[in-house]
């Protein structure tokens, strides 16, 4: 049984104050959610140590919004894995269409990173999806197959969760149809070849279609941006009630 993981990622925003003021609200809002769902936040690198603090003794757990593939070294601006383990991170997102497009990442790196969060015990979450471009010249398939083999390469499926995050669905407004996003996840399982693997959706996920993704047959759980940056807004994804 796959549980569905609802995660926020709030990417360059809240400093620790607001960080503080956001789990003051978010926290009595989830106080009933069911437990058949993790629910998770990403807040950036300086805010963690602070969110470790507020979520003890709560259902939230913590997620990095990257990591690198070494345990040390002369790589400015990275984080290694031990040191959000020393947090209580549990998971680390890789492949966000961010640091793909403004950093040049590639599928390598990405699974690289991947297979370093795995190895030293964090979950990491892979994200994959295509451009409009892609999209538009019948190529979302064939782009998202490759992040796939490539990213996936090594790792094991049943320490990893998959997002497909279509890029022009990405903080533009635009939702990729329910249906559409259930069949390409579908198609995603059907590649790796697991049934157990958790797939989520992300792309422009809200309070007002939260209930129909969740409803869908290969849709376990969701990657949220924006969304999650107002509790009371992420609180509503969190309590989501599938059809």
């Amino acid at each position: 049984m796959r549980k569905p993981v609802i995660a926020g990622n709030w990417k360059m925003h809240m400093t620790c104050a607001q960080a503080r003021e956001w789990m003051a609200t978010f926290l009595p809002l989830i106080a009933a959610t069911p437990n058949d769902r993790e629910l998770v936040v990403a807040p950036p690198f300086t805010a963690i140590s602070t969110m470790a603090d507020l979520v003890k003794g709560s259902t939230l757990e913590l997620s990095s919004q990257n990591v690198h593939w070494e345990g040390h070294g002369a790589y400015t601006a990275e984080i290694a894995p031990g040191m959000l383990l020393e947090h209580d991170v549990v998971y680390a997102i890789v492949g966000h269409s961010e640091p793909r497009k403004y950093f040049s990442e590639s599928d390598e790196q990405i699974n690289h990173r991947a297979r370093s969060a795995q190895s030293n015990g964090l979950i990491p979450i892979v994200c994959v999806g295509e451009t409009d471009e892609q999209r538009t010249r019948g190529e979302a398939e064939r782009v998202i197959r490759r992040q796939v083999e490539q990213g996936l390469e090594g790792l094991d499926p049943a320490k990893l969760i998959v997002a497909y995050e279509p890029i022009w669905a990405i903080g533009t407004g635009k939702t990729c149809e329910s249906t559409e996003a259930n069949r390409i996840c579908g198609l995603i399982r059907s590649w790796v070849g697991s049934p157990d693997l958790i797939i989520q959706y992300g792309g422009s996920v809200k309070p007002g279609n939260i209930d129909e993704l969740m409803s869908m047959s290969d849709i376990d759980g969701v990657l949220v941006g924006g969304a999650s940056l107002e509790a009371e807004s992420f609180a509503r994804i969190a309590n989501y009630q599938a059809g």
